[in-house]
């Protein structure tokens, strides 16, 4: 290996052929004679000499940079032809071959064109101009080659003139594909678009995609570009810069337009991935001044240049980096390594391109060169090369076999195959010994569709001309000191995938990532991209999901939203996150301490009913309405407070249905009663008769409870039939699910509250009117702080209950029947349970009569009363007065006895002193 890499810069440096073309003979570079000639077109120099810049005769100049590997192609075209004279194929018909150099300008490949397309057997190379080139017989059947696109494409659009076959074997532009301006052109390689995809699905996959570009600016370099970009956004590749090269290396302007691909590639320091599609002498001079440079990247090879170990062996080539690249796939090289091995003893005349390289290998044994001093130190034979026999151990060491190109020289050993099989297709039934047994243009119908086994694997053209057999993935690496092009993997072009030959070899491929090439950071989970204000994709920020969004995965260029119902997520989330079902449950502490309260209410309740029962004689006891009245107003209270159990734990459709019903139908009754005991205690003490006729009319105990409260029950029913509560999701609130009771219809719940409003407001009214009584039977007054303490708890509600949300939304309502309820409870009782235990000397009869006689006394001595208006008032029949006693003997509430009494007592002049007593006495026997 170490001889290989001195002996290339012999070849390449400063050996110019001047084999002067006097005639078309001397242009041809290796001939054979054969009954059908096929033709070869090669690259085998890499320039072509320019004495002038701009040339002033026509004449073509000759070639400059012995190419090993292109001249190994030669070598490749000239075995396999061998290899089909000396086989059966053709039963007897020989192949011959006239191989041109192309000196990889487009000039001396059309001069060589022409030569090809001159008429057979005429006495002059002359090219005839006929309409029809049908009849017409040129003096090859098909053409091999080029080595180069851009030189395919001249070649090709001559050759369409008589249709005559070219068969590339390396040639790898997208746009040959394309039989309407290439109808003749086939070849043995796979088309540069799935090159292309194949790069950017290995740059995708290696998770780079901020890339340069550097090609040639020929047709080749741009069509590979153009079909590059478009794989490269498929792939979200994004391009930072694209730098073209001189086609030509006899180009002026070549070393500075190198300089300023490698100025790019320091600049961009954030591009560490170079995509070259370059030929090799392009390659060689970009690395050697990129290695000057200290530039370390990884590259990426195109088809041209990934095999060849020329450009793998120049000096410190290590220091560029990594190379990454992709060749034709190959196969068995045995024959063709053994063929090499007896090219000493090919003749050499009929071959210059094997004479050229005899003579600069002969020349490089005497270079003065320190390369070449080591060269030969390492093989120390008396003599390397002798023009007559060429009997030196290079011939059989690894010089050429370590040059070759496998990818090349199975598709140039291919398209002779071919070529060899449409042959045999089209002799089948005609003489092909006469060279004029058929025109090219018959052999192409032919080679379109033949079929031929290689290697046990089935070979033809598709559609487009192309033999689609895929890529071997090389990389370059480093093993005891040198750099070795080694097989990782093949790209399958039908999975577009990869496919690696071992784990080992995956894993150096997996390495690769560790190299980063991007424009901007990776986007973690949990963020997206925002595209700035560059025009490249690949250029974004990374910015943080919002709420309820997530990515979970890098690079996202979106967020994914959450189901809002029942998933949540934070900012910058990488995942969502199931709400939490939530509702005022029994272990709440807010709801342990309402439950508390509503215990105490109760215990409240018992302690009361336990008061008045064992007081049920006394007047306290009496003047509340009797034990049954208050029993019913504390078994209302406790409906109350139960109703509030209702309110907590998971809502089921049983509970929803029933806690503001029974709420509503027991506050609805309680207020009914207690209405009914301040309009009792306003009867009794009124002495405005107008009130007391209104009064009396009234004052229908239970018809009124019974009315007031079905009225309740009647809109409770409505509700739960039409419109009933239900149980209810609510998702408005971010991380949790609230489950609680909707009230079905908003209006209903209203007027079910509005009514106990109503209710309320009347017992308030009445009970106002009634503030001024005696202290012992101003039960009316509480009843008004009763009333006040329920309407600023419910009007407090209002607008506190329609702005809460969540799980403590009963708990507002909870509060509130609470506050309203313990507070008419208290303001009802607790008084006269102070009286009944603390002050026990004003619950007595005497005191009472005390109370009443005192009030009575303020009361009398401002009456005037009108017999018309007392008749008026009393009158039954024609007998007010007898009627009226009546009344008192059958009736202990009848007012009008009270009112009658005083106006007979001032009828017949009792001292206001007298009349409150008796009054006193006859009020507290109505009470």
């Amino acid at each position: 290996m170490a001889l290989v890499g001195l002996l290339i810069p012999c070849f390449v440096i400063s050996f110019d052929v001047t084999h002067s073309c006097q005639n078309g003979d001397n242009f041809v570079g290796a001939s054979s004679p054969g009954d059908i000639v096929i033709g070869g077109l090669f690259a085998v120099h890499s320039k072509m000499l320019h004495p002038e810049e701009h040339p002033t005769r026509p004449v073509i100049q000759n070639c400059a940079g012995f190419e090993v590997q292109v001249f190994l192609q030669t070598l490749a075209m000239i075995h396999a032809i061998e290899m089909i004279n000396n086989s059966t194929l053709l039963s007897g018909i020989t192949l011959g071959y006239e191989i041109y150099d192309t000196c990889a300008e487009v000039t001396k490949a059309m001069g060589a064109a022409l030569r090809f397309l001159s008429k057979f057997n005429a006495s002059k190379d002359t090219v005839e101009y006929k309409c029809n080139y049908s009849d017409y017989t040129p003096r090859i059947k098909a053409v091999i080659g080029s080595s180069y696109s851009e030189t395919a494409m001249a070649v090709s659009r001559l050759l369409n003139l008589q249709l005559v076959p070219l068969v590339s074997h390396a040639s790898s532009a997208e746009i040959l594909s394309d039989k309407i301006r290439f109808p003749s052109f086939l070849r043995t390689v796979p088309s540069d678009f799935y090159q292309t995809q194949a790069m950017a699905r290995l740059i995708h996959r290696s998770g780079w995609n901020w890339i340069g570009i550097i090609a040639t600016d020929d047709d080749y370099g741009r069509s590979a570009l153009e079909s590059f970009g478009v794989q490269a956004m498929v792939n979200n590749v994004c391009i930072a810069f694209k730098e073209m090269l001189p086609a030509y290396l006899s180009d002026s302007t070549i070393n500075a337009k190198v300089n300023q691909a490698l100025e790019k590639i320091v600049q961009e320091t954030r591009v560490n991935v170079i995509v070259v599609f370059l030929r090799q002498f392009h390659v060689t001079k970009l690395f050697r001044k990129a290695i000057e440079r200290n530039i370390y990247k990884i590259w990426i090879a195109s088809d041209n240049w990934s095999a060849a170990v020329k450009i793998s062996s120049i000096p410190n080539i290590k220091r560029l980096g990594t190379v990454v690249g992709f060749a034709f796939k190959s196969e068995n090289m045995s024959t063709f390594h053994a063929f090499l091995e007896n090219l000493p003893s090919l003749p050499i005349e009929n071959n210059l391109f094997l004479k050229e390289y005899t003579v600069l290998l002969s020349a490089c044994t005497h270079m003065e060169d320190l390369d070449l001093n080591k060269c030969i130190s390492t093989h120390s034979q008396e003599s390397w090369i002798s023009e007559a026999g060429m009997h030196s151990q290079i011939w059989r060491g690894d010089f050429l076999r370590a040059n070759t190109e496998p990818g090349f020289i199975q598709s140039t050993m291919l398209a002779v195959h071919a070529i060899a099989h449409a042959i045999r297709e089209q002799c089948k039934d005609r003489d092909c010994k006469n060279p004029v047994a058929f025109a090219p243009w018959e052999l192409l119908e032919k080679l379109k569709k033949v079929t031929f086994t290689d290697n046990e694997k089935e070979v033809h053209f598709d559609a487009k001309g192309d033999l689609n057999t895929g890529y071997d993935v090389l990389l370059w690496k480093e093993i005891s000191g040198h750099m070795v092009i080694t097989e990782v993997a093949e790209y399958d072009l039908q999975k577009d995938d990869f496919i690696f030959k071992d784990e080992e070899k995956e894993m150096e491929f997996l390495n690769l990532k560790k190299v980063r090439s991007t424009c901007s950071r990776k986007c973690r989970p949990g963020e997206m991209k925002k595209v700035s204000a560059s025009p490249h994709t690949c250029c974004y920020e990374c910015v943080n999901c919002p709420e309820d969004h997530y990515t979970n995965q890098t690079d996202m260029d979106y967020c994914f939203l959450c189901n809002n119902k029942t998933h949540w997520s934070p900012v910058n989330s990488t995942t969502c996150y199931k709400k939490a079902v939530e509702y005022l449950s029994w272990n709440d502490w807010f709801a342990v301490l309402l439950l508390i309260l509503s215990g105490l209410g109760v215990v409240l309740i018992f302690a009361i009913s336990t008061i008045f029962t064992r007081n049920q004689d006394t007047p306290v006891v009496k003047a509340s309405g009797g034990l049954t009245v208050c029993y019913i107003i504390l078994l209302c209270h406790f409906f109350i407070f139960a109703s509030t159990v209702f309110f907590i734990g998971e809502p089921r459709e049983f509970r929803c249905k029933t806690r503001q019903a029974f709420f509503g139908i027991s506050f609805a009754l309680c207020i009914s009663c207690i209405f009914m005991k301040s309009l009792k205690i306003l009867l009794a003490f009124s002495f405005d008769p107008n009130l007391q006729n209104f009064l009396k009319c009234l004052y229908k105990p239970i018809p009124i409870v019974v009315t007031c409260t079905g009225i309740q029950v009647v809109i409770c029913t409505f509700w739960i039939t039409f419109r009933s509560p239900y149980v209810e999701e609510n998702f408005f609130i971010r991380r949790v699910i609230i489950l609680e009771c909707n009230e079905g219809s908003i209006v209903a719940f209203g007027v079910m509250l509005g009514y106990i409003a109503a209710l309320a407001l009347i017992c308030f009214i009445f009970a106002f009117k009634g503030r001024k009584l005696p202290e012992n039977y101003n039960e009316a007054k509480f009843i008004t702080f009763g009333m006040l303490i329920y309407f600023i708890a419910w009007i407090t509600f209002i607008p506190v209950y329609t702005t809460t949300f969540g799980k403590y939304r009963p708990a507002v309502e909870i509060t509130v029947i609470l506050i309203s309820n313990y507070g008419i409870l208290c303001c009802t009782f607790l008084p006269k349970c102070y009286i009944i235990l603390y002050k026990q000397e004003t619950n007595t009869k005497s005191a009472f009569l005390k109370i009443i006689y005192n009030y009575s006394s303020k009361s009398a001595g401002s009456l005037t009363v009108s017999q018309f208006s007392l008749e008026s008032n009393c009158t039954t029949s024609q007998h007010p007065i007898t009627s009226t006693h009546k009344s008192e003997k059958s009736s202990l509430n009848g007012n009008c006895h009270f009112e009658v009494s005083r106006y007979n007592l001032i009828k017949k002049n009792v001292p206001p002193e007298k009349n409150a007593g008796i009054i006193s006495r006859k009020r507290l026997s109505s009470i």
